[in-house]
């Protein structure tokens, strides 16, 4: 059973940070393209960002760009979403997902986590 389980989310005021994590035990996805997405409540999933398997090529949602860092370390099966200078526009669940040809759009994943809970007071 492939799972991707997502920590680190929580509670952080406007301005504060967290590290969201994604582990993947008992498979590698080191040749997959990972990526985090999140939905609001009446909302939509939306990309937020992804990484390719060579961790070379990054990409970002126009509203997370400068603010959150995506990276992976293959070795540990573990994918990080470094999130700074948060805002209660960022409140939402996050996802980890996995794909072979992942881009911006969710249907281009195969395989996703359970999600995390971020929420952002003011």
């Amino acid at each position: 059973q492939v799972q991707l389980v997502e920590s680190g989310g929580g509670l952080v005021q406007a301005g504060g940070s967290l590290r969201l994590s994604c582990a993947t035990p008992g498979r590698t996805f080191s040749s997959y393209t990972m990526a985090w997405f999140r939905q609001a409540p009446g909302k939509e999933r939306e990309f937020v960002a992804a990484i390719r398997w060579s961790r070379v090529l990054t990409y970002y949602a126009d509203s997370v760009k400068g603010r959150f860092t995506i990276s992976r370390d293959n070795a540990k099966n573990t994918v990080y979403l470094q999130m700074n200078s948060l805002n209660p526009e960022d409140t939402a669940k996050y996802y980890c997902a996995a794909g072979i040809n992942g881009g911006v759009e969710h249907r281009q994943y195969d395989y996703w986590g359970q999600g995390t809970q971020v929420t952002v007071s003011s």
